[in-house]
């Protein structure tokens, strides 16, 4: 059997912070050099409101392959399913260049692994395949 693939991920980021901080200063500047009606401050502002919390309780996420089995948490929730169960994983490329992954079952059910308990996805197809497990590959679809 491989060795155990893990993967973990902090809610926080410097990246995250740095771009709440540039939203915040333009509006105050738009408010006091441009005359910005207070409404559309507060409201652009209660935009950035969840990226402040996963900031400040920077929830932990993560995947791990181990044992024949698939295991996810992301925050409170958790999941895990035996290799056996899986017919095969599908990789979904969005239009955003970002990748989603799901577990199709043999029974036909799907399940979605949390975007942010998902590795990188070279890597995670990877261990995948080292395990033996199928993987579909499919780009910019619109609907599934």
């Amino acid at each position: 059997m491989s060795a155990a693939y893990t993967y973990t991920r902090q809610g926080r980021s410097r990246t995250t912070a740095v771009v709440v901080l540039a939203i915040w200063t333009a509006i105050v500047s738009a408010w006091a050099l441009l005359d910005m009606a207070p409404w559309l401050v507060a409201l652009v502002g209660l935009c950035t409101l969840p990226a402040m919390w996963d900031h400040y309780t920077n929830p932990l996420s993560g995947l791990t392959l181990e044992d024949g089995n698939i295991l996810w948490f992301s925050g409170k929730r958790r999941g895990a399913v035996a290799f056996d169960e899986i017919d095969h994983v599908r990789l979904d490329t969005r239009l955003d260049f970002s990748v989603r992954a799901t577990l199709v079952l043999k029974t036909g059910a799907k399940l979605r692994l949390p975007f942010e308990a998902t590795p990188p996805h070279e890597a995670f197809e990877q261990a995948l395949l080292a395990r033996g497990l199928a993987t579909k590959r499919f780009h910019f679809q619109l609907f599934q």
